[in-house]
């Protein structure tokens, strides 16, 4: 509960120094926020800032939703399941993808609820311009998982048209499967950028989800770690952080909205943590030096893949600073 007493995520005095923006040699900006990691039987290992308060994990709920399309008896391969549970650039790859999960539901990029949007992809995003093309619901980030929804409800029978409602039967079994892997209610429901229901939870919480999924040996969780270890570009992009993290290190990666970033490492520990400003770019670099704090990663795996993390501060075209891990962490 926040200093004010409204519903919410931790306040700035429940919050402690994440990561800051060194620009030669000042210090101009710093991130707040909370993070936590677990161990691979699921205890808390690390805590820092308040991890038992809500946030809303935005599309960190993502493999949460597409685990409830699995689990409804939907058969996706392997890159349409990644699709399913990424938040992507909207590369042509990522299109095709997505049309295909749509052609296999017998529906257009119309019964899509996302909002339409441009690609986050740079090159993709110019070559819709340049053939004067506009804004999409298939470009929106979320249009895999969009397309998912929509294909088990049409091989559930359920209806299409009402599929974003909360009371929906597809929506009321993401709310069940949320709180099942999470071990924990939520604290509050609410609508997420995409249209979809989104449900506070702690981080505690969202750290213990994403664990079970990622240490799951059988079933529905793990062919979808399976399918995003072995299509890390499909959960982002090319050089993007997700799929950096994914495709080096072997890291289950979901960035959310509003800063917030989830990981699992091979041995079974997770990570969750959000930053209070909203900011992601620091996020990745957080959760990797938590995990090496932890001893999932070392701090050479982590110091290897900063470079591909877009850490450098510029003034004009030379490098004068860097984003870093706060010295308090």
């Amino acid at each position: 509960m926040s200093e004010q007493g409204e519903a919410g995520t931790a306040s700035v005095g429940e919050s402690v120094e994440l990561a800051v923006v060194d620009r030669s040699g000042f210090v101009e900006s710093r991130h707040i926020g909370s993070a936590v990691v677990l161990d691979a039987r699921g205890e808390v290992a690390i805590s820092v800032g308040s991890p038992g308060l809500p946030v809303y994990p935005r599309s960190c709920m993502k493999p949460f939703q597409a685990l409830t399309v699995l689990e409804s008896g939907v058969e996706l391969d392997p890159v349409q399941t990644v699709l399913a549970t990424a938040s992507h650039a909207a590369t042509p790859a990522h299109i095709e993808v997505v049309e295909s999960i749509l052609a296999r539901a017998g529906l257009t990029a119309d019964a899509l609820g996302c909002p339409a949007d441009w690609p986050g992809d740079s090159a993709a995003r110019d070559g819709v311009i340049r053939a004067h093309g506009h804004r999409e619901r298939l470009y929106m980030n979320c249009s895999g998982k969009h397309a998912a929804m929509l294909l088990a409800c049409v091989e559930n029978g359920w209806d299409t048209a009402s599929y974003l409602h909360p009371a929906h039967p597809l929506q009321q079994r993401i709310l069940a499967v949320v709180e099942r892997e999470t071990g924990e209610p939520v604290a509050h429901s609410g609508i997420d950028g995409c249209g979809a229901p989104v449900h506070a939870l702690t981080l505690t919480a969202l750290a213990r989800g994403i664990g079970r999924i990622r240490r799951a040996d059988s079933g529905a969780a793990k062919w979808l770690t399976d399918s995003i270890l072995a299509n890390g570009w499909a959960i982002d992009g090319p050089g993007r952080a997700n799929t950096v993290v994914i495709e080096r290190l072997g890291v289950v990666a979901k960035l959310g909205a509003e800063g917030v970033m989830v990981m699992a490492t091979p041995d079974g520990a997770s990570v969750a943590l959000k930053m209070l400003d909203g900011s992601l770019r620091a996020a990745s670099l957080v959760a990797l030096t938590l995990l090496a704090r932890h001893g999932s990663l070392t701090a050479p795996q982590v110091d290897d893949l900063t470079e591909y993390l877009d850490l450098t501060i510029f003034g004009g075209a030379e490098a004068v600073g860097r984003i870093r891990v706060s010295p308090t962490l």
